[in-house]
């Protein structure tokens, strides 16, 4: 069995950054009211592709996860906690069963540090960034790879330092540092030179029944993927964005986001993205709740020159049979080649686990709806078996 990740660097690399949280959860055990919570997630997955070379996909994965807080004052209103996590997976890819590859791979999910106190938070470590108003085609996902899909929201994390005020009218200021990422997330084109850190912030403010954001990031790209250039190896991006949503009756929300790259790399130099959607809950029986999207991209050498532009409708709908089981989609249709991606999935949940059966297609070349490889979406049709322990 190939054991794609048990090179001695990266075990040690993932030893080390353990064995600092194993060290704070030693250190501070001798407080009083400290509280530790062990949980985890077990799930095993089958799917069939027909379209594809490699057809049947078997899976399992385990995400144990270690909690730990440390109250700092009587009031609770100050603690120190912390968060260790590992995604353990094993795979066998066949082509209808008459060849088979396995694969297994062990890898830090989440270790992160934070503290807290009544209007702060920092959070050192591993982590999960996530922000904006859309909810399945988002210019705003600069820091996760969540594929609206998929029902367990997997999505890799991102090494850095995020800071968080509150103010008393529900205001907030975010600032985070990034250092040691590489891969491309969300709308990303090109990945990010990971020797370099990465740094910005965003403001959100509460309005008249909902709320208003501007956010800014400042990487340094890296095209060598495309090409060896070596002066392509650093390129500074800036992006802005900002987001609004509001609950009017209907929710109403958008989303705009500006890149632009400082060395020329034709229509990749800049990007600008915007997205508008709406949701509601219609009272059809148990509920039945929409939610519509169009996104606008546009490709251009310089700024805002809107010449090469891709235009993507998204929909979700939800419906609950009962209190045990559901049924919800999720579609896209790229106006300018006439894709259509789709994923039908139904919910059960029995005593202890939940189960869900999904139907799906994929175009080959599909853009917009966002993928990563913690989930294994296959081109074409396919159907995709899940359960899912929880403990």
């Amino acid at each position: 069995m190939k054991y794609k990740n048990m090179v001695e660097n990266k075990y040690l690399k993932f030893t080390f950054r353990f064995s600092i949280v194993a060290w704070l959860f030693i250190s501070f055990n001798g407080f009083a009211q400290n509280k530790v919570e062990f949980d985890g997630q077990i799930s095993a997955i089958g799917s069939f592709a027909p379209d594809n070379e490699i057809d049947v996909f078997l899976g399992v994965r385990y995400i144990p996860e270690l909690n730990y807080q440390v109250p700092l004052d009587s009031a609770q209103t100050k603690s120190f906690d912390f968060e260790a996590s590992v995604n353990i997976a094993g795979s066998i890819f066949s082509n209808s069963f008459k060849t088979n590859t396995t694969d297994g791979d062990i890898q830090p999910y989440r270790i992160w540090a934070r503290y807290t106190n009544k209007q702060f938070e920092v959070r050192v470590g591993l982590q999960k960034i996530d922000f904006g108003a859309a909810a399945i085609i988002r210019p705003l996902q600069w820091f996760n790879q969540i594929d609206p899909r998929d029902p367990l929201q997997l999505t890799n994390g991102v090494y850095g330092i995020l800071g968080r005020y509150y103010f008393l009218n529900n205001a907030n200021i975010w600032l985070w540092t990034l250092y040691g990422n590489e891969k491309t997330r969300g709308f990303d084109f090109v990945e990010t030179n990971k020797k370099i850190p990465e740094f910005g912030g965003r403001i959100q403010y509460p309005t008249s029944k909902g709320e208003i954001a501007l956010s800014y990031h400042h990487r340094t790209a890296s095209s060598m993927a495309l090409t060896l250039m070596p002066q392509y190896q650093k390129i500074p991006e800036n992006r802005i964005g900002i987001d609004g949503k509001w609950d009017i009756g209907v929710g109403l929300w958008f989303e705009g986001v500006l890149v632009h790259k400082t060395k020329n790399l034709g229509s990749l130099t800049n990007q600008a993205l915007f997205n508008i959607g709406t949701d509601y809950t219609f009272g059809i029986g148990n509920g039945l709740n929409i939610i519509l999207e169009h996104l606008l991209v546009s490709f251009d050498e310089k700024p805002l020159q809107l010449e090469n532009t891709v235009n993507i409708t998204a929909t979700t709908i939800s419906y609950p049979l009962g209190f045990f089981d559901n049924v919800s989609s999720v579609f896209t249709y790229n106006w300018g080649v006439q894709d259509v991606t789709f994923a039908l999935n139904y919910q059960h949940q029995f005593k202890k686990i939940i189960g869900y059966l999904i139907a799906s297609y994929t175009p080959s070349n599909q853009f917009g709806i966002q993928q990563n490889d913690l989930v294994n979406q296959f081109a074409g049709p396919a159907v995709r078996a899940m359960l899912v322990y929880n403990h």
